[in-house]
């Protein structure tokens, strides 16, 4: 069994697969949340969660009825039904308010005592990286925006390497972005960024040839860190977004070990090609357990719905390695 270092979490949602042969499988009562779950809120899909207390939280993107997107706060017992908060999360800087102008796609990470929030914030009504930290999900501190926009799809490691924090991001435009490869940047006290790296291009397969994303914070392994990212491609019918998978060095994250060729989930149940923006799944979370390696993976199903999906550490490490384009 490969090694995970990560917290036991004994209560992770998960499900057998009917096939042993499957990789990645989806839960079988998908989506977990539906449209308008709540009053003024239309969807809630693209977000963060977390082991908390006895319990799950979460920091959820809702598209308001105006479809702006702000973030709200979620909990719940079993990793499925969550109940969230309708008022929307209130940040301060330096003792002051800070107003979103819109804020989307929220990752969720936990480095020593505290709580990291990253999502694409509107700086000055322009898209690029926020990121908040709190300790009680009560106060949640706003930091400096790590860069200037354009910038996407931040998502933190989930403790220092060399004692620096690490944040991979996809360098974008002020539109739908059609390009995109990740990248690396590293800071020693969250606030001044640099030693900006190219981790990887979109992929010359048809499935991320349009571009690529970070997806969930990193799971670290004995062989390296794991993440799940989107990748794109463009048809005559519009943007398709696939779930992928990869493998970095546990000591310079900027090296990939493995990148699977072919993708690891696509669109194609009825949630997943039907919605607000169809054919789209958009990993955000993946939660593991270190006692069993089993591993739940959260994401977005066609800008409507989140969803569940299943692995284990070995058999999508193993797909990846066998599978691997390096």
């Amino acid at each position: 069994m490969i090694k995970v270092y990560c917290d036991s979490i004994n209560y992770l949602p998960f499900e057998e697969p009917k096939n042993e042969k499957d990789i990645i499988w989806r839960y079988s009562l998908n989506p977990i949340i539906k449209r308008n779950p709540f009053e003024g809120i239309s969807r809630v899909f693209n977000s963060g969660v977390l082991p908390y207390k006895d319990g799950f939280i979460g920091v959820f993107r809702g598209d308001t009825k105006t479809t702006v997107p702000f973030l709200y706060l979620g909990y719940s017992k079993d990793g499925i039904n969550f109940d969230i908060n309708p008022t929307k999360i209130e940040f301060i800087k330096n003792g002051k308010p800070y107003n979103l102008a819109y804020a989307y796609d929220p990752r969720l990470v936990k480095i020593d005592d505290e709580y990291f929030i990253t999502w694409c914030d509107g700086f000055e009504w322009q898209p690029t990286i926020g990121i908040a930290k709190t300790k009680d999900f009560t106060t949640f501190e706003m930091l400096d925006h790590p860069f200037l926009p354009f910038n996407r799809n931040g998502v933190l490691f989930p403790r220092k390497i060399n004692n620096e924090y690490y944040l991979l991001s996809r360098p974008s435009d002020a539109g739908h972005t059609p390009f995109g490869d990740i990248f690396i940047s590293s800071s020693k006290d969250l606030e001044y960024w640099g030693k900006h790296k190219l981790v990887m291009r979109k992929g010359g397969d048809w499935w991320q040839g349009t571009k690529i994303g970070p997806g969930t914070p990193p799971i670290e392994t004995s062989v390296g860190w794991l993440m799940f990212y989107h990748g794109v491609t463009t048809t005559c019918n519009g943007l398709v977004y696939s779930i992928g998978g990869v493998i970095l060095d546990k000591d310079d994250p900027s090296k990939v070990l493995y990148r699977a060729k072919e993708y690891l989930l696509t669109p194609e149940e009825d949630y997943e090609t039907n919605g607000f923006v169809p054919n789209v799944v958009f990993p955000c979370t993946a939660l593991c357990d270190s006692a069993t390696n089993r591993i739940a993976i959260y994401y977005g199903s066609a800008d409507t719905y989140i969803s569940l999906a299943f692995t284990t550490v070995d058999k999508i490490v193993d797909f990846i390695i066998k599978n691997s384009e390096v």
